[in-house]
């Protein structure tokens, strides 16, 4: 350090020293003067309108080599007619996995991956869209095939299978999740079932799906004058503006999507409840109507909502988590949406014990803001969260260009957000008063609540006429076949008489009343796309409602156990409970075991049917359906041996419901009763897999902890 710099820090030490009354800390943090926020500008996109009615939006970022764009396309799932609820999804899906006219879309994988670049499709409520996103070097051969892949898709039909077996599997998993069921059907109770906002994909409407259909929204939808498209990223202005003319200015325009005229009305202020008895914890929605954000009150609101729910300060965190601890979660606020109301919604979570006191205390909360609004130092808190934190949304040039794609697409003012700043900081406490007086329903709520009743602390009927929301997953529309199960048939003598020929093959009424449990353990082949999968297999059926079953794969061990008190999956990797839809088919699986079944012959509820006959090989066997406790199974019966030859039942697999059909062979003696040892099974008409078994034993030692889930 030279005698100069070394004069400075002197300088300074003897500064400090002198005059510490300068530098001293605060005593109070009231004390501290937060500076005022500096002005804040957006800076605006260039905006281009060609002649074809495409508004394009350039916003230069030379921070990286790279260029990106986002084309949001007018006309979503709110258009598409309710008998095809899911279509965008496949659509969104299909567009980009199903590739373009000229190249298939694992060809443009292959492609893209070289380049590090991605396109991307997808599709929502009002709209779809396309994005790519590119080094700046690759602009020219990305952007291509982003060009190509919006004007020409190709929409194969293998990835329109792959796609809807996604969706059919998203719908079988659809009631494992409680808070899920509570955010589906609280948008529901919001909207009404019949609103477009919300309608659910179901099986039916996935499979009424066709690549026609596909073809034709594109056709419909994709128009220069229903797309707005942005670009952001390392490239100039000028040139990149003829780039996109050359791409599109000789695109013609197209007819304009029409807005659906949809009717929204405040939901009946009732009580809904989901029973879901395998949790012991509730989530709770309160539900009403909220506003648009081109509403005068919107900026009011959003105080209102910071002091609502806006974080660990806030009533609902602060009195009911934190003082009362009722709740795992609790937060929600009054909705917007740009172009509908959006959903006053609260939601909460807690254990089944303190469910009702969790709804009489959000219930205070509600109260409270309007008797009780906040004062100066409330609202300052809260303004100052909005605020502080609000940059955050315009902190990269692509969020900000995003951001003004929406207010174009919505055609809100560009300088919507510009205002908002402004506007927050003149909410006086005044303003939320008033708001909440207007907006907050309190006790004119609906209530929904999904859980167990059994464990409530007080009846839901408390707090109003309650309706029980049946959440089953239909297989077929409302009034056709399969809709709904079907009642139980009271069978027929000739259906009791071939099950009485199944009961002698396997040794008698006393032989098959006196197996209590069976254990097989052999070898399964799987059939999947990407080959065969060897498993090994140990199953052991308890009758009359416990299984088990272990299974060594390539990727290890997996243990799966149903039974009425605990049901789970095991592995590597934990354990977990295994969701309420597989629990119950694994008890069916059960129900369907020809021993049960035989069994409980003579139970009013199995009940046996003869169906016709069909030829099996050499064999004209007999059909018989069988009802056992609901379970359904078709049996196709020898009837010279009473061998069942093959069986077949709608099964659940992650897919979605289909038909399994397992025929059977290699039958050998096995304490006097004749039983298989091959099986070949179909799903859907395709052979999904084959078994062996290597040994069957007759009433084994079972250890009871077999069925006692691991601890964590």
């Amino acid at each position: 350090m030279n005698q100069t710099n070394r004069s400075a820090v002197a300088l300074g030490a003897l500064l400090l020293l002198l005059a510490p009354s300068s530098f001293a800390q605060v005593s109070d943090w009231k004390e501290i003067e937060v500076p005022p926020l500096n002005k804040f500008t957006i800076q605006q996109p260039t905006k281009i309108t060609l002649p074809n009615g495409m508004v394009v939006m350039l916003q230069e970022n030379k921070e990286l080599p790279l260029v990106s764009g986002y084309a949001i396309i007018r006309g979503g799932s709110r258009e598409v007619p309710a008998a095809k609820t899911g279509l965008i999804g496949i659509y969104g899906e299909v567009w980009r996995t199903g590739g373009t006219t000229k190249q298939t879309g694992d060809q443009l994988d292959d492609l893209l991956e070289s380049r590090a670049a991605k396109i991307e499709t997808g599709g929502g409520i009002n709209s779809t869209s396309i994005s790519f996103n590119a080094l700046k070097e690759d602009f020219d051969p990305v952007f291509d095939l982003f060009v190509d892949l919006l004007r020409n898709p190709a929409f194969r039909d293998d990835k329109i299978v792959i796609a809807k077996n996604q969706q059919r599997t998203g719908i079988a998993r659809r009631n494992d999740d409680p808070m899920q069921i509570a955010g589906r059907e609280a948008v529901r109770i919001a909207y009404g079932l019949d609103s477009p906002y919300a309608r659910v994909p179901e099986y039916y409407t996935v499979d009424a799906v066709t690549r026609e259909d596909l073809a034709q929204w594109h056709a419909r939808h994709v128009h220069p004058n229903n797309i707005i498209l942005g670009i952001t990223g390392d490239f100039e202005s000028k040139k990149m503006e003829q780039r996109i003319r050359k791409a599109f200015g000789s695109w013609q325009k197209g007819p304009a999507v029409p807005t659906p005229d949809v009717k929204f009305q405040e939901p009946k202020a009732d009580v809904y409840f989901v029973p879901k008895d395998d949790i012991n914890q509730s989530s709770i929605r309160m539900i009403a109507l909220g506003t648009t954000r081109d509403n005068p009150d919107y900026y009011a609101l959003q105080v209102l909502n910071e002091v609502l729910s806006g974080g660990f300060a806030s009533r609902l965190f602060s009195n009911i988590r934190s003082k009362k601890g009722l709740a795992y979660s609790v937060g929600g606020g009054i909705g917007t949406e740009f172009d509908r109301p959006g959903i006053f919604m609260l939601s909460m979570g807690t254990k089944s014990e303190t469910t009702a006191a969790a709804i009489d205390a959000l219930q205070e909360e509600l109260r409270n803001i309007v008797s009780n609004p906040p004062d100066q130092l409330e609202l300052d808190r809260a303004k100052e969260s909005i605020l502080n934190s609000f940059i955050f949304r315009f902190d990269s040039k692509e969020k900000l260009l995003n951001e003004q794609l929406s207010l174009a697409f919505y055609n809100y003012p560009s300088d919507f957000y510009t205002r908002f700043r402004d506007a927050v900081e003149k909410v006086t406490p005044a303003d939320i008063a008033q708001v909440a007086k207007k907006y907050v329903k309190g006790d004119n709520m609906a209530i929904l609540v999904v859980g167990k009743a059994a464990d409530f602390d007080r009846p839901l009927s408390s707090f109003g006429e309650v309706t029980t929301l049946d959440i089953t997953i239909p297989e077929a529309p409302p009034g056709e076949a399969g809709a709904t199960p079907a009642a139980a048939s009271t069978g027929d003598e000739k259906g009791r008489q071939l099950a009485q020929k199944v009961t002698e093959a396997y040794g008698g009424q006393s032989k098959v009343a006196s197996v209590k449990s069976i254990r097989q353990k052999g070898k399964v082949t799987m059939q999947t796309p990407q080959g065969e999968i060897p498993i090994t297999v140990e199953s052991i059926y308890v009758y009359p409602d416990h299984a088990y079953q272990k299974m060594g794969t390539p990727m290890g061990e997996m243990v799966m156990v149903a039974s009425p008190s605990a049901s789970f999956m095991s592995g590597a990797m934990g354990s977990r409970d295994l969701p309420a839809s597989q629990k119950e088919e694994q008890l069916k699986e059960i129900h369907r075991d020809p021993f049960f079944i035989l069994q409980h012959a003579g139970d009013a509820d199995v009940t046996f049917t003869s169906a016709g006959a069909e030829k099996i090989g050499d064999i004209d066997a007999q059909i018989v359906d069988v009802n056992s406790k609901g379970a359904e199974v078709r049996w196709y019966v020898d009837p010279a041996s009473g061998r069942i030859l093959r069986s077949s039942n709608r099964a659940m697999t992650p897919q979605g419901p289909a038909m399994q059909v397992t025929t059977y062979s290699d039958w050998r003696m096995v304490e006097g009763m004749s039983l298989p040892f091959q099986r070949v099974v179909t799903v859907n008409g395709e052979q999904s897999g084959q078994s062996t078994t290597e040994e069957i034993v007759i009433n084994p030692q079972v250890d009871a902890k077999l069925f006692e889930k691991p601890a964590a």
